[in-house]
């Protein structure tokens, strides 16, 4: 190939960025020969071999909000200069906060920009005599990030870091974490790491945390549960395999419904609150049994990385955990739909054995065209039985086909509700999501390393509880606005409604909520603290904009004028460095690059403050820790041990974001008990008893 003809492909390839390394509580799946933690080459796929050196993942869970540091070092194999290109699937329902390289063992932390500008800009740099270092992480669709660091020179390392923030799901009692480092990129990658594979995590809950463990990676994993409100999971190999999802989840104890709220406000400017609704047990199991049609993806796109395999298990483990009193049919679709029975059965061992041999029996193959299967399924509906469509697919259907689906979405019976559960790493969860959220149901993702009978017991729960519908926030007392979403969606017991949004004033606010529970009303209201100070939670402020990207891409799709919107998304994420299709990191080599394409250093104050709030949360965590440490031993030994050092901010050259921790009292707790029974029915005979048998218990103390 000519010097010409390389020349022009490597401009070609001038794209961006990266890794969004993985984690994602979307749940994903690994298969035997598939491609491990992304895809690594060089020279955009023309040559050149690479290998990650280091892997290592620090994850901190703060109530249920996850912060992601994944730092990794590349090594050059070559004898020449190379450009190494990193792509990653998205973490589901994560944000990109950060994206840094190490630039003359100094770390550079990188800005986000209008994508257009950010590519030229790195650009220009591969077009110089003597590149300066120049790095780009940019989002190539809805499922992957891309990036690309140039340049780097024989036998040369490059660390590199990212660091996402994200709220985890919580399914029934437990909140799940997936790591997701099986991807379908290629079968010819080594799915190892050459040298040192760590991943550690921490969790700290004001709701009691228990049974901490990882059901993809069992006992690899050691568990210490200092408190019963923090717990740690650490895991080290050497030449360690990114072949496999790292899956971590916990219970939490938390019998009745309640609100929690999470605040984060600087000097001088308006605050940012995270609020979530919880349904507890007084909102009583439904008494009538339930119909089921259950629609499944057999289309090629579900042979990659045994997507039918998972989807298979799963629905069989759902299949399995029907009750008397349901009813059930099972459709498979490619381009054409064909049904099991042919009407609905009751779940008895004629009926399970037939759908077993049914599912045992499909190959993935042909075309994705959801439209006729759904429309099918709204014809198994009745006016006096709740109808749930359960839907196992990728999502990867013609592009043709999404605007469709989604009114018909609208259009179903008002009886019926969808259910969306996403298989594998490449999955369009945009349509998904909307598919559920527009019917009033709800989208799950299934990870093959989670336990799957747990998977559909929890799912069952949520579709037998009585539902709270119609939920509205009323605020008084504190003025909020840029509340998302806008139209909260229904609260279903195990599955938390999160509220996001902006406040002006500071003090003591009142929080109504309004809602439905099976066609009754029901009203309650709880006092909560606005502070006008809160510098704990700065990951918050990140997610409420990433929301506000997300509601607005929607829009767009649903019909929206799209130049505003792309306008404001543009605007967020420069103003909160947010990755999207629009925006992308840029990193320079050094603060005079910056200041010469007048790019503020927005992020690297924002970076300075938030690792600032996380080092005081470590340097609580290891008190914690200590703690534990002076209980183990004699306890009349002589000897005193001595306590493990406070924890330290990342180290950095930047004496910007250096900034020592300075360990603070915890806030008063912002969370509050709401009893949701209505005094009747199955719902206010059960939390009476609840409530008896507390007082009961008192008096004997």
């Amino acid at each position: 190939m000519s010097k010409r003809i390389l020349a022009h492909l490597r401009h070609r390839s001038v794209t961006i960025v990266a890794t969004a390394l993985a984690l994602l509580l979307l749940g994903l799946m690994t298969v035997r020969g598939a491609s491990a933690a992304g895809l690594l080459i060089a020279d955009g796929g023309f040559g050149g071999v690479l290998e990650i050196e280091e892997h290592d993942v620090q994850v901190t869970i703060n109530n249920g909000i996850a912060v992601t540091h994944v730092t990794q070092v590349f090594r050059n194999t070559e004898n020449r200069q190379v450009e190494a290109l990193y792509t990653f699937p998205v973490p589901k329902q994560a944000s990109v906060s950060n994206f840094s390289m190490w630039i003359n063992g100094r770390e550079m932390v990188g800005e986000v920009l209008e994508r257009q500008r950010a590519r030229e800009i790195y650009n220009s740099y591969k077009r110089q005599p003597r590149p300066k270092d120049p790095g780009l992480l940019e989002q190539v669709d809805y499922k992957t990030f891309e990036m690309r660091i140039f340049p780097i020179n024989p036998g040369a390392r490059q660390k590199v870091q990212v660091t996402y923030y994200q709220e985890l799901d919580v399914d029934h009692d437990r909140v799940t974490y997936v790591y997701p480092l099986a991807t379908a990129t290629r079968d010819t990658i080594d799915a190892r790491t050459s040298g040192r594979f760590a991943f550690q995590l921490e969790v700290k809950s004001a709701i009691p945390v228990a049974d901490l463990m990882s059901p993809s990676h069992g006992r690899e994993f050691v568990v210490v549960e200092h408190t019963d409100t923090y717990a740690l999971a650490s895991l080290e190999q050497k030449a360690g395999s990114l072949a496999a999802d790292i899956v971590l989840n916990y219970g939490l104890k938390r019998p009745q419904s309640g609100i929690d709220l999470m605040t984060s406000r600087s000097q001088g400017e308006d605050g940012y609150f995270f609020m979530t609704i919880t349904a507890g047990e007084e909102l009583a199991r439904a008494d009538q049994g339930m119909d089921y049609v259950f629609l499944l993806d057999i289309s090629g796109s579900m042979a990659n990385d045994g997507k039918l395999a998972v989807s298979r298990q799963s629905l069989a483990a759902f299949i399995e955990a029907l009750e008397t009193g349901d009813r059930f049919e099972l459709m498979t679709f490619n381009v054409q739909p064909q049904t099991v029975f042919g009407d609905l059965r009751p779940p008895d061992a004629a009926a399970l054995a037939t759908a077993r041999t049914f599912l045992d029996s499909q190959a993935a193959r042909g075309g994705t065209v959801l439209g006729p299967a759904l429309s099918a399924a709204y014809r198994y509906g009745n006016p006096d039985r709740p109808l749930n469509v359960v839907i196992l697919s990728d999502g990867m259907t013609e592009q043709k086909e999404r605007a469709q689906l989604v009114a018909m979405i609208g259009q179903r019976p008002s009886y019926a509700r969808v259910f969306c559960i996403g298989i594998g790493n490449e999955v369009n969860r945009p349509l998904l999501e909307q598919m559920a959220e527009d019917s009033g149901g709800l989208a799950a993702f299934i990870s093959r390393g989670d336990n799957f009978k747990r998977q559909a017991q929890a799912l069952r729960r949520k579709l037998m509880r009585p539902v709270m519908a119609d939920i509205d926030l009323t605020f008084s007392g504190v003025q909020t606005y840029d509340v998302v979403p806008a139209k909260l969606p229904n609260l279903y017991h195990g599955a938390p409604v999160r509220v996001f949004g902006r406040y002006k004033d500071a003090g003591q606010g009142q929080v109504e909520v309004t809602g439905t529970i099976q066609g009754r009303p029901v009203r309650k209201a709880v006092s909560l603290t606005f502070p006008a100070l809160d510098d704990r939670n700065p990951e918050i402020e990140r997610m409420w904009a990433m929301k506000r990207i997300d509601r607005l891409l929607k829009a767009v799709e649903r019909g929206q004028p799209r130049q505003p919107a792309i306008d404001e998304i543009i605007r967020l994420g420069e103003a909160f460095s947010i990755v999207s299709e629009y925006t992308s990191f840029l990193v320079l080599e050094n603060d005079g690059e910056y200041q010469r394409w007048k790019i503020e250093r927005r992020n690297q104050r924002r970076i300075a403050r938030d690792r600032k709030a996380q080092a005081e949360r470590q340097a609580r965590l290891q008190a914690i820790r200590n703690k534990a440490q002076r209980d183990i031993g004699p306890r009349t030994s002589a000897a005193t041990p001595k306590a493990l050092p406070a924890a330290k901010a990342p180290s950095t050259a930047n004496p910007t974001l250096a900034q020592a921790p300075t360990p603070s009292p915890p806030p008063r707790s912002q969370s509050r008990n709401v009893d949701f029974g209505i005094g009747s029915g199955p719902v206010g005979p059960l939390f009476l008893g609840l409530a008896y048998l507390v007082a009961r218990r008192r008096r004997k103390q």
